[in-house]
């Protein structure tokens, strides 16, 4: 699914009222009762709703909302603060409406002493400021925000949590934005919902489908995409009846290293999992009988040095190396990596002491093989590419680095986030809280190398095995719990998340 900015969701309302057509009061009217639909299946009709409506679109929805709401038989009460402008429009319309309906108290705001002493068992809704907000908030309008803050009521935001900007908070007062429980937001998430810092403003969201229409949305470009079930299922390789292990390719696994064997033996039965036809695990001398015991569907290729990675084998026989998991950092691991980079091995993917390795030796960064995958933490990428203040600068520089050195990065977090060189990003939609647990990002790379593969570009291998590693995280978790669940039990969904793509 495509992803917009704010300006360019609003350019799609004006093409959809152009193409269906349809007013833009009703356009609203269409929103608002979504909104209305799921505040009535999800919130107790016996608590009472305090409306706090702003002078713009946002504030014409909460207006809409709380007369949908009234004619539904909840208790309703609007607080209209418009700043000092004057209301116009479609909002202006819905004011009137309210009027005409006369079944809700219409309050105003218009100084701070006006602002109400806010209960904590009513439902805020917010509809302040909406996505075209493009300054800080100050004045009355932080007041009132504060004074939502602190109540301790239930606040749902409409669209947008008021004060956050929909991309760049870089320079945005964080303080003075509304922190949500529940953000119910129009047809696509806003970008800054993905950024982990804006969690507490944004809460719980959900995107509620407002039939904005489909040519509109084709013909408008965007570097931005969300992974869903069936973008990813139409990539799903089909197996032939005649095929055989050598169809699905070779992988090498260099991993592990005293101590550490656990990784090798994670990442190596994820690979596996992943449908790799052969796999071959690179070991130290030490690792021998941990791999052959605790996988014994992979071969193994035994290091010279008895605990850690010091040469690289032949590469001649595989169809993708992967490299990282468990390494360690030691010198003769750090130049048996310098020439793996020089071998060029035409699909590589790159993850934890591999990565760590690069960032103590920048100058190799030139020698990576075009549309190598690495497959970082923020940590890990902070190590490598250098400090940034918050996520969306994080992201920019993820995308000059993806650009600058012709790789895939895929950098892990609650919304993997995995940009390429030619400037596009995409947002992963499954995984859980649950899968923060030592061992989950050695299956991450296991996966990608099986699907590498099997012939997978290194596009689709990036993005179906983000997708799966998440998407067997969720069914882990509801199999275990997000606190018991281990890294393992990612691996051993593997097989049911394949199930739901197929």
């Amino acid at each position: 699914m495509k992803l917009f900015t704010c300006r360019q969701i609003a350019e799609i309302d004006q093409m959809t009222m152009q193409l269906e057509p349809i007013a833009s009061i009703d356009l609203m009217e269409r929103a608002s009762m979504e909104v209305a639909d799921w505040l009535i299946q999800q919130i107790d009709r016996n608590r009472p709703f305090w409306f706090f409506a702003g002078p713009g679109n946002n504030g014409g929805d909460a207006l809409a909302v709380a007369r949908m709401l009234t004619c539904a038989g909840f208790n309703s009460t609007v607080f209209l603060a418009t700043f000092g402008r004057q209301l116009k429009g479609d909002p202006a319309i819905n004011w009137q409406r309210l009027e005409e309906q006369n079944q809700v108290p219409l309050k105003t705001i218009d100084s701070e002493y006006a602002i109400p002493d806010i209960p904590s068992d009513v439902v805020v809704i917010d509809g302040l400021f909406g996505s075209g907000l493009n300054k800080p908030l100050d004045g009355l309008a932080s007041e009132i925000v504060k004074k939502i803050n602190q109540s301790g009521a239930t606040i749902i935001s409409i669209d947008i949590p008021t004060g956050l900007f929909g991309e760049d908070n870089s320079a945005n007062n964080l303080s003075n934005v509304i922190c949500a429980n529940f953000t119910l937001t129009f047809q696509f998430p806003k970008l800054s919902f993905l950024f982990p810092e804006n969690s507490r403003f944004v809460g719980n969201w959900e995107v509620l489908p407002i039939g904005l229409h489909p040519e509109a949305i084709s013909h408008t470009d965007s570097r931005y995409f969300i992974l869903d079930k069936e973008f990813i299922s139409g990539k799903i390789q089909k197996r032939g009846k005649f095929s055989h292990k050598g169809t699905y390719g070779h992988a090498l696994l260099i991993a592990g290293s005293y101590g550490k064997m656990g990784a090798s033996v994670l990442s190596s039965k994820a690979c596996l999992r992943a449908g790799v036809g052969l796999l071959t695990s690179h070991v130290p001398k030490l690792g021998y009988e941990i791999i052959q015991n605790s996988v014994p569907e992979a071969m193994t290729s035994i290091d010279s040095s008895e605990t850690v990675f010091s040469e690289v084998p032949d590469l001649s026989q595989f169809s993708a190396v992967g490299i990282g998991p468990g390494l360690d950092k030691k010198p003769a691991t750090q130049r048996a990596l310098q020439q793996l980079l020089q071998a060029k091995p035409a699909k590589l993917v790159i993850d934890a002491d591999a990565l760590n390795i690069l960032a103590e030796n920048r100058d190799w960064l030139s020698l990576l093989p075009e549309n190598a995958i690495l497959t970082p933490h923020p940590r890990e990428f902070e190590r490598l590419a250098g400090f940034t203040a918050n996520s969306f600068e994080r992201l920019q520089l993820q995308l000059q680095f993806s650009a600058k050195y012709k790789v895939i990065v895929v950098l892990k977090g609650a919304h993997t986030c995995t940009t390429f060189p030619d400037g596009r990003i995409f947002f992963n939609s499954t995984g859980n809280a649950g899968m923060a647990t030592a061992g989950s990002g050695d299956v991450l790379t296991g996966i990608v190398l099986g699907l590498l593969a099997q012939n997978c570009s290194s596009e689709d291998a990036a993005l179906i095995g983000v997708y799966l590693h998440g998407l067997a995280g969720d069914l882990a978790a509801v199999k275990w719990g997000m606190q018991a669940m281990i890294a393992g039990d990612i691996v051993e969904q593997l097989g049911g998340a394949f199930l739901q793509l197929v």
